[in-house]
């Protein structure tokens, strides 16, 4: 474990002296590259090097024990001691936890899919909720929302509606939102003020970027058609929409939200590829997945994972037992209290097969 940590020391170092090169500093894409790195490993070299310096502070204290101290400074040395060695043991903790493999979709954006489903009316409802509560958790973590395509209800709600949410490590917060959500309420149109159960579905998709994925021409259909809805006689009249067929994997999108042709084909895209990505990075690791099922589930988009129940104002997330009374405030956005615990849940799961030795 040190030996792999002196070498981050030792790329950091280097890494900060490429940064300060002219020649690196004039290529921008460079320098950006080695400026994440830099970045990903600075957290690890501080605690590292914090971590060495009390090491050697306990030897120190150490030596002192040996020498002939007057009882207070006695005293006084040996709970200096205890707190270091305390300190020590939780900086291994984390260090252990900075260690652990990273997800490399971490840093990426994402697409994100909610709809309505089972319910009526009433999920789709709160597929609108889910819509707004994203959204509202994207303003305050400074990211982008940019809707791609949406299926609205007359009353409101969506059927479905696809997003494309970017900014600063948003799959690392928001992969554990795959699954089922669902609510209790009564409806505004139940008029005897019985509590409904519905559910909408969250699907959370790392963006793929060309390098990542490449998608052979040959292998994906192309039909255009006259789009339909709303949208008045100009989109009846255009054929505007385009669906996309990924041959070899069946997965179909079709885009029909802009009155460009090459503007839906462009997002038919970005969507397709997002959801082979995921296709193909699922099928990879679903062996492994069911051997390595952690406090947070397996992403499995029928997995019920949250309840929102309003007569309570309560939300529960079913995979780590974690209840708040604040469903109000989780709604208008204030996700952290959950993600963190999520987060936290997941490192410990991990951290717990490491120390056991498996993989």
């Amino acid at each position: 474990m040190f030996d792999q940590l002196d070498a981050f020391i030792i790329r950091h170092d280097e890494l900060n002296e490429l940064m300060s090169d002219p020649e690196v500093i004039s290529d921008t894409n460079r320098f950006m590259k080695l400026s994440k790195e830099e970045a990903d490993l600075r957290p690890k070299v501080a605690t590292f090097k914090h971590y060495q310096k009390v090491v050697a502070e306990i030897a120190e204290t150490e030596e002192l024990l040996n020498d002939k101290l007057d009882p207070e400074m006695l005293e006084l040395a040996k709970e200096e001691l205890s707190h270091l060695k305390s300190e020590k043991e939780q900086l291994e903790e984390e260090i252990k936890l900075l260690l652990l493999p990273q997800d490399p979709n971490d840093d990426k954006n994402i697409i994100m899919e909610i709809r309505g489903a089972a319910g009526g009316d009433e999920a789709q409802l709160f597929a609108g909720d889910l819509f707004e509560m994203y959204s509202k958790y994207a303003e305050k973590e400074g990211w982008k929302v940019e809707v791609i395509d949406a299926n609205i209800t007359g009353i409101g709600g969506y059927k479905e509606i696809i997003l494309m949410i970017s900014g600063n490590k948003v799959y690392s917060k928001l992969k554990y939102e795959s699954g089922a959500h669902r609510v209790q309420r009564v409806p505004t149109t139940e008029s005897q003020g019985r509590v409904h159960t519905s559910t909408a579905t969250v699907v959370v998709m790392p963006e793929a970027e060309d390098v990542e994925l490449d998608l052979d021409d040959a292998d994906i259909r192309i039909d255009i058609y006259h789009a339909s809805g709303a949208g008045g006689q100009h989109v009846n009249k255009t054929a505007s929409a385009v669906r996309l067929t990924h041959i070899p994997t069946g997965i179909v999108v079709a885009m029909q939200d802009e009155r460009s042709q090459l503007k839906n084909r462009v997002k038919a895209m970005k969507v397709l590829r997002a959801r082979v990505f995921d296709h193909i990075r699922t099928e990879k690791q679903s062996a492994y997945d069911a051997k390595r099922k952690s406090a947070v589930g397996t992403g499995d988009r029928s997995e019920r994972i949250r309840t929102y129940n309003f007569p309570q104002n309560r939300v529960t997330d079913h995979r780590i037992n974690l209840t708040l009374q604040k469903l109000d405030s989780i709604l208008n956005g204030n996700l952290d209290e959950i993600i963190d615990a999520l987060i936290l849940a997941d490192q410990s799961a991990r951290l717990e097969k490491l120390n056991n030795g498996e993989d």
